[in-house]
């Protein structure tokens, strides 16, 4: 048989902060991931592809649920109960019932014990909360197990270890799931030196002062300013004026952050290997993403959370030998929310109507359906947190505007505030204002657009069972 004429094999990279901006694929200024590269040049590469709420924990449940945070529970970082509850409906389960062997190996971050251990997997192990780089304890069925080592080799040599160990007679879904890049950021011994000796291009809204935008812009602590000292792992040069400390500060968290890439990407290379050297790589349907986006000092921020291109934009990339044509590019408008009913449709199992999202199959083919979405829905939960100070705020953003509310309230998201802000509208124009500088809500030249795009708004709420005071529908 070929490929196309059998269930693949499924292999899914979900790595956490790694934003579109650095993956050379996607056109990187600032470093090179020669093992992601390969994956989107023998396969697809998605151009518009978006979180539905730019936090760990709810991307991870929208993940596994193909459900908005909303229906899944996950709002923020925990959940109603402070957990996830695992036993709701989720694409390895229903992949494992389909006759797959189903893996996770590294961060769950979803809470552990009860309900919440991951389910649907025929072994898994994972780190405690967002783990550490060094040294790393798993959790798993049996108990702890502590490692000696950089915990993106660990993950990778347990991943690998499952693989030698599958029965091979069955098809089988691997989900690796990287701390990487995750702040703080620590870099393997071997890239601890790794572009000491240059200066990595900084965004050109690295000196945004926010002016026109939002109160909610000027007010959040994702500053240069706001990086700690565990951050930059030496004390600031005195002398320096505001702009040329953001400017060293930027170049201490770019080089720390892309330091902890390069490791990721020598173990996307070597799952590749491994597939390649055990007959494997034809028949595997293999994906590379992250939970959301990050700022790499664009609007002089770091972290993710708002609703801002660089936080809801993630990467996509996606071979399938056989099926996926290589070197192929699609601009349609994807959200996360399309993850499980896409690897469910892979494997021939039909996607319960729970799920939100719609199967990427058709796209992977080269053929858009006539009635593919041309909005995505967004919605950040944790008002005001106490690290951040992000205000709460829901929107849509289509392929030429950007519509976000900033309700000025939460909605009962643990980790929100109780305090309170005057109601905000922004309206971006991409096409014009692709770096989102210029608040269009106000002005009469826009208003038909900001018209429609409110009634888009209230559509997309209503189709996905959403109101504006966030109510949880449960699971």
């Amino acid at each position: 048989m070929t490929p196309s004429d059998k269930r693949p094999n499924i292999v899914l990279f979900m790595t956490d902060d790694h934003a579109v901006p650095a993956i050379s694929a996607y056109g990187s200024v600032i470093n090179r991931t020669p093992a992601v590269d390969r994956l989107a040049a023998e396969g697809m590469r998605f151009e518009n592809t978006f979180c539905t709420n730019a936090i760990c924990s709810p991307a991870r449940a929208t993940l596994l649920t193909g459900a908005y945070s909303h229906v899944n529970g996950m709002t923020s970082l925990q959940g109603p109960d402070h957990t996830f509850d695992a036993t709701q409906p989720s694409f390895p389960e229903m992949l494992q019932e389909a006759g797959y062997q189903t893996a996770i190996v590294g961060k769950w971050h979803l809470g552990h014990g009860g309900d919440s251990d991951p389910r649907g997997f025929d072994h898994w192990e994972i780190l405690p909360e967002h783990g550490v780089y060094h040294d790393p304890v798993f959790l798993t069925a049996e108990g702890e197990r502590s490692y000696q080592g950089y915990v993106t080799d660990i993950i990778t040599d347990l991943a690998l270890g499952w693989l030698d160990r599958r029965d091979p007679d069955r098809p089988f879904a691997l989900l690796i799931q990287h701390k990487a890049p995750h702040r703080s950021f620590e870099p393997a011994e071997r890239h601890r030196n790794l572009y000491a000796h240059e200066d990595i291009p900084a965004p050109a809204t690295l000196h945004d002062d926010w002016d026109g935008r939002a109160p909610a812009a000027a007010e959040a602590r994702l500053r240069m300013s706001d990086l700690e000292p565990h951050d930059l792992k030496e004390p600031v040069p005195e002398g320096l004026s505001e702009r040329e400390e953001r400017e060293w500060r930027y170049q201490r968290y770019i080089k720390e952050y892309l330091r902890v890439i390069a490791g990721l990407d020598e173990n996307v290379g070597r799952v590749m290997h491994y597939l390649e050297t055990t007959a494997l790589s034809d028949g595997t349907a293999v994906a590379y993403t992250s939970d959301h986006g990050f700022f790499l000092g664009e609007h002089g921020w770091f972290d993710k959370r708002f609703m801002y291109d660089p936080s809801l934009r993630i990467p996509l990339v996606m071979r399938w030998p056989g099926v996926v044509a290589p070197g192929s590019v699609n601009d349609d408008l994807v959200a996360n929310v399309d993850f499980a009913p896409t690897l469910l449709d892979l494997a021939g199992v039909e996607p319960p109507a729970r799920m939100q999202g719609r199967s990427l199959l058709p796209l992977l083919r080269g053929s858009t359906p006539d009635d593919w979405r041309t909005g995505v829905y967004y919605r950040y939960y944790m008002h005001l947190d106490v690290d951040h100070n992000v205000q709460a705020s829901y929107g849509i953003r289509t392929r030429t505007h950007k519509l976000i509310h900033y309700p000025g309230h939460g909605s009962g998201a643990s980790g929100a505030s109780e305090e309170r802000r005057e109601p905000e509208w922004e309206l971006f124009d991409l096409v014009d204002d692709p770096d989102e500088l210029h608040n269009r809500y106000s002005d009469p030249g826009y208003a038909s657009v900001v018209a429609e795009l409110t009634g888009r708004l209230a559509d997309l709420q209503k189709q996905y069972g959403d109101t504006p005071e966030g109510v949880i529908l449960g699971r």
